[in-house]
């Protein structure tokens, strides 16, 4: 039996999408975005875990602190910054180092937007 995880975080940044068909899209805008991050894993039975939620937000702190107040057009790795693959990069960033990583949900909640990236 295995047991799921989640942690939150959010941030604030900045994109444009060249290749949006009109609006105001293409135009440099921001967002406040939030991120769920689910791990899926059996639990230590010493420990009583799957992971230490401390190991947890060291990680995603990182990936918080590349992302927060940034132009997201800067970040290569992102591709197109569409919500599609800045939940990807998410996703990939933390599976890194957390490999229970089972999926990634991404939220822009003034817009009433949402995204979720999991690898099959």
């Amino acid at each position: 039996m295995s047991i799921e995880i989640t942690q939150q975080f959010g941030f604030d940044a900045a994109h444009y999408l060249e290749l949006a068909p009109s609006g105001s899209n293409r135009r440099l805008h921001g967002h406040s975005f939030y991120a769920e991050v689910s791990l899926r894993g059996e639990t230590d039975t010493a420990k009583g875990w799957v992971r230490d939620f401390g190991e947890v937000n060291a990680v995603l702190g990182a990936i918080r602190e590349d992302l927060d107040h940034q132009l997201l057009n800067d970040i290569a790795e992102i591709g197109p910054p569409t919500l599609e693959n800045l939940a990807r990069y998410i996703y990939r960033r933390a599976k890194t180092r957390l490999p229970e990583v089972c999926r990634v949900r991404l939220t822009r909640p003034s817009v009433g937007q949402s995204c979720v990236y999991e690898e099959g």
